[in-house]
């Protein structure tokens, strides 16, 4: 194996622990409610682009509406989405947070914040600059 084969291989394995700390909390809390990840990323998208439609929401995720569905029913049934229809199309539902959706949501992506600015304070301006750089990277579909 190669010296950069071996750095790259370290790069994945940090990106895999470093995922599993940050969601760490979070799943444990979904679990005691019968949830999982993917239902907390529904709390993340809709508090952050309210009155979204469906298919934005699928956009803004980048899934399918198959993926999407049964979780998405699962929080509406549970009281933590709301859907109501457009105002001009009937045919669009549009998705936002309950009162309980907020919560949870918040309690959720809460604990994640703190340990993003705790190791952007740890680590500096400049880390955290290229951090983001890299991610941006990583979301684009770029083929090398």
């Amino acid at each position: 194996m190669s010296k950069r084969e071996q750095e790259l291989n370290q790069a994945l394995e940090a990106m895999h622990f470093g995922f599993r700390a940050m969601t760490q909390q979070p799943d444990q809390r979904l679990a005691e409610l019968g949830l999982a990840r993917i239902h907390h990323r529904l709390l993340y998208f809709i508090g952050r682009n309210a009155d979204c439609s469906i298919n934005e929401l699928l956009g803004i995720m980048r899934v399918s509406k198959q993926y999407l569905h049964q979780p998405l029913k699962k929080m509406i049934e549970g009281g933590y989405i709301a859907q109501k229809t457009d105002a001009t199309d009937r045919r669009i539902k549009r998705l936002q947070l309950t009162t309980k959706g907020k919560k949870l949501e918040f309690e959720l992506t809460e604990v994640q914040r703190r340990r993003f600015a705790g190791i952007f304070k740890k680590s500096g301006a400049r880390a955290e600059k290229h951090w983001r750089e890299v991610m941006a990277l990583l979301s684009e579909n770029i083929e090398f």
